[in-house]
């Protein structure tokens, strides 16, 4: 299936694929590269993610959640400088690829760590950051940033280290603009990219306000569910579905040059 996806979005003229260490611990690294590797090398953009090492476990000991399996790993955080050189290191090995295009710091943020948050921000600005503003000095990639769930984190890395670009997933959305504030504003000015991820709010922006909507990973709260029939009812009256409206929208805003769905199936793709 993943092979399929792979060569389905090629053919559609998808040109950005971006995995992770954390994605099937290891799993969906391995199947984008093995699904890549056929394909001049020049004409697509590929990010993964440092910030957690990958260590050898026992399968029947392993928590894959949210993954259906994976590969034999635990992973494990480490936003140090030495483990961020051996995290791109282990995942060229992974992908089977020559190179990385983009290199991000993965999930330094409160949706992951809670109160670890503040401890793990400045680890990741000490260590991982400076490593990977190091290897883009050196060629081995050609662009760094941070993945993270909160526009707030990213607002705050990108006053304090010369990044090119963020994966910002899902807070900037038809249901939520707060990051037009003050946190686009600055990506414009110091021409920092965003790769929006998250554009459905983790599902209910395709769906609509159905039962079982999910937001943000969970189940859609009665408001949130409340504001998608609003913006449902816009939808229907300009004959324009909810999924397009939700896709386009984001693109509209001048820092946002990239949009990952995230697909995971050739249907999902079409």
């Amino acid at each position: 299936d993943s092979a399929a996806l792979i060569k389905a979005a090629w053919d559609a003229g998808v040109r950005y694929f971006d995995t992770a260490p954390m994605y099937g611990h290891g799993l969906s690294e391995a199947r984008c590269g093995q699904g890549l590797r056929w394909y001049p090398r020049d004409q697509y953009v590929l990010s993964t993610k440092v910030g957690r090492i990958l260590k050898p476990h026992k399968r029947a000991e392993i928590n894959f959640e949210p993954w259906v399996d994976g590969l034999p790993f635990e992973p494990v955080f480490d936003y140090s400088y030495d483990g961020t050189m051996r995290s791109i290191e282990d995942s060229l090995q992974r992908l089977a690829l020559e190179h990385i295009d983009i290199a991000l710091i993965h999930d330094i943020d409160v949706f992951t760590h809670g109160e670890r948050q503040p401890e793990m921000f400045k680890a990741a600005m000490a260590g991982a950051s400076k490593a990977l503003l190091k290897l883009r000095d050196e060629g081995v990639v050609k662009a760094v940033g941070l993945g993270v769930n909160e526009w707030q984190v990213a607002h705050e890395a990108i006053r304090q280290q010369d990044f090119d670009c963020l994966l910002l997933a899902g807070r900037y959305t038809l249901l939520e603009q707060d990051a037009l504030d003050g946190f686009l504003p600055m990506c414009e000015e110091k021409h920092v990219s965003v790769i929006l991820g998250g554009g459905y709010n983790s599902g209910i922006l395709a769906t609509g306000a159905v039962p079982g909507a999910k937001y943000n990973y969970s189940l859609a709260p009665e408001p949130i569910l409340e504001r998608v029939r609003q913006i449902e009812q816009v939808c229907r009256e300009f004959s324009v579905p909810l999924k397009a409206a939700a896709l386009q929208f984001v693109l509209g805003h001048p820092a946002i040059p990239t949009n990952i769905p995230g697909v995971r199936t050739v249907a999902q793709l079409e």
